[in-house]
């Protein structure tokens, strides 16, 4: 990772706050302001037009589809100079102002040159697979039920051979942006009941972590070997590799910042 990135800063007469925001994905269409929709960011900002006029519209490390759940969100707002509420106090009071689907978890005047999308150097996904031959009621809406049986040592064997430097285009869906990623980490963690699949990475392409957990469960089911994966990764076509699964068992678990620390953790269940 590089730490030779730009010094962001906020308007004149504004100071930028750092905010970890969770939610539930299900009543939104995704984080970012569209007309005629609930989304995360248009409900965050009403709550902070509850406390001052003047605050800018929240900026997050991700942009998350509809349905997509954040465990540990970064965000930053920038609010006028003399926005009164102190920090200490500000996730409490934005609270009072939010539904329950969504909550501020801890806020913090932002350190200088912080820029929550742009100074982010890794972004990290769980997706959450009820791995039962029943569904369970406690799930619905937060994991994607799966009832035939696994092969984990199979999934992350395939997995290897997808982390590092590759183009991903196999995996993304109507992207017109240079499909060159790289790939941090790949793993599935296994469970009694609920698996884990945690994908770890600067930046990702449209679908492409729902992409490769879809092809991932392909391989856990027999379906796709190992020989298999690198020929879809090889081939760039979106139409080789499994589905993308649903948007209800994802999960944004949290990110770093080189020379700004991290935001979130990475659990296991």
């Amino acid at each position: 990772m590089t730490t030779d990135r730009p010094v962001y800063a906020p308007p004149d007469g504004h100071r930028r706050l750092r905010l970890t925001v969770a939610w539930d994905g299900t009543p939104y269409a995704g984080w970012q302001s569209q007309p005629d929709t609930v989304t995360v960011q248009d409900t965050l900002h009403a709550a902070f037009e509850r406390l001052t006029p003047g605050a800018f519209r929240a900026v997050a490390a991700g942009r998350t589809d509809a349905g997509v759940h954040a465990e540990a969100m970064p965000v930053h707002v920038d609010v006028p100079a003399d926005f009164r509420v102190p920090a200490p106090k500000l996730a409490r009071a934005l609270n009072a102002h939010l539904p329950p689907s969504v909550a501020v978890l801890d806020a913090a005047d932002a350190p200088p040159g912080f820029h929550a999308r742009f100074s982010c150097t890794q972004r990290r996904y769980i997706y959450r697979v009820l791995a039962a031959p029943q569904r369970h009621p406690l799930w619905h809406g937060r994991a994607l039920h799966v009832p035939q049986r696994l092969d984990a040592a199979a999934m992350n064997a395939s997995a290897a051979h997808l982390t590092g430097t590759h183009d991903f285009a196999a995996f993304a869906t109507r992207e017109e942006r240079d499909t060159l990623r790289e790939l941090h980490a790949l793993h599935v963690v296994p469970g009694s009941l609920i698996w884990e699949i945690h994908v770890h990475g600067e930046s990702f392409l449209r679908h492409m972590v729902r992409g490769l957990v879809g092809t991932l469960l392909l391989v856990g089911q027999g379906r796709v070997g190992p020989d298999g994966v690198r020929a879809i990764l090889r081939s760039g076509d979106r139409a080789q590799a499994g589905a993308n699964v649903p948007a209800h068992g994802l999960y944004f678990a949290g990110a770093e910042y080189a020379g700004f620390g991290k935001t979130g953790a990475a659990s296991t269940t």
